[in-house]
């Protein structure tokens, strides 16, 4: 029996749906179909436990070639079983379940996995016509499901914490005690806020990680100080939206660039940022600028439909991207950030990324 959570059956889902339309369109920053910007789907490659099956078109049947074996399927049946498992996954909840109908239908071609593995970006790689270059490119992309929870595009781990130093004011370990003691919901905020009222003045550091600084510098050098701004807003504020987090840093322009003809410095770098991570790059991995997921994102949608965002549209995907993610505050205890501490004569404060789609 196979079972899966939403997001790991939507896989299969994107797979019956692609096959069954035969065709994919692109999206715009709000998900919507961009009608004039559709590709026709040559052939579709996923790998399975042990083989890479390859399924392709004859007329109105899907042959699917694996290793040793082949299978006819009629496109009207990835068509219906679509269908199906589109309203199973409306109608279910919980961490994982399984869909014997599914499964049996999986089963009779030899597609045994729900998830591809996680060491890679790519989720499934489709052949397309691209009619604007006339090729017909083989890419790898991402899948993301709306159907179930909101899913995250960089995930939180002690890689992603951020290190401020507190200068302008002295503290006792009385007052470092009382200020982490601080709890509630807002317990991070409020103790920031604690050290503000106190004179305290955060002053970027470092990130934790020296190996999440130097693939952030190989994107662009003044990201890492760019990203601690906007984080330091975001524990600040109630915004969270990094269109709205980078439009204040902007105002702020920390960088001090030139704004007088009105260069999107902080929006354009931020966009290059969300792509890379989008498709490749890992806080605790190096990153060699390779992307992996050499097509982009396929979202699966609420209501079943299909968009793709890729290289090709490349200002699309980063409108997408940046139009429709947010920080969110991980578990501070888990990652070890959001206490005052010491090292040496100087007073650090930790904080946290975390970015998940809208």
């Amino acid at each position: 029996m196979i079972k899966g959570n939403i997001g790991e059956w939507s896989e299969i889902y994107a797979l019956f749906k692609i096959l069954g339309d035969k065709k994919l369109y692109a999206g715009d920053a709000n998900l919507n179909r961009i009608e004039e910007l559709m590709y026709p789907i040559i052939k579709v490659l996923r790998f399975e436990s042990n083989q890479l099956n390859e399924y392709f078109y004859k007329d109105e049947i899907v042959i699917v070639k694996g290793d040793d074996k082949e299978f006819r399927i009629a496109v009207s049946d990835f068509v219906k079983q679509s269908n199906l498992l589109l309203s199973k996954l409306k109608e279910k909840s919980g961490s994982t379940f399984s869909i014997p109908e599914v499964e049996d239908f999986m089963s009779s071609f030899n597609c045994s996995n729900l998830k591809a593995k996680s060491s890679t970006k790519s989720d499934i790689r489709l052949k397309i016509h691209d009619s604007n270059t006339s090729q017909e490119p083989t890419l790898g992309f991402s899948i993301k499901s709306r159907l179930g929870g909101l899913s995250t595009l960089l995930n939180a781990g002690k890689t992603t914490n951020f290190i401020y130093e507190i200068k302008n004011v002295d503290f006792t370990d009385e007052q470092i005690n009382a200020i982490n003691e601080i709890n509630g919901r807002q317990k991070i905020r409020d103790r920031i806020n604690s050290i503000i009222k106190r004179n305290g003045k955060f002053d970027f550091f470092k990130t934790e990680k020296s190996i999440f600084d130097n693939n952030l510098v190989l994107i662009d050098s003044d990201l890492p100080s760019i990203l601690s701004n906007m984080i330091f807003k975001y524990f600040t504020s109630k915004h969270s939206k990094i269109k709205t987090l980078i439009s204040q840093v902007a105002q702020d322009n920390p960088e001090r660039y030139n704004l007088e003809y009105g260069h999107p410095f902080y929006e354009y770098k931020i966009k290059k940022c969300l792509v890379d991570i989008a498709l490749g790059m890992m806080p605790g991995s190096m990153w060699n600028g390779i992307i992996d997921a050499t097509g982009g994102y396929l979202i699966v949608k609420e209501d079943g439909d299909i968009v793709c965002y890729h290289i090709y549209n490349r200002n699309e995907f980063e409108n997408y991207l940046y139009e429709n993610t947010k920080l969110e505050t991980a578990s501070s205890t888990r990652h070890d950030f959001g206490k005052i501490y010491r090292n040496g004569d100087k007073v650090f404060f930790k904080l946290n990324l975390q970015i998940r789609f809208i």
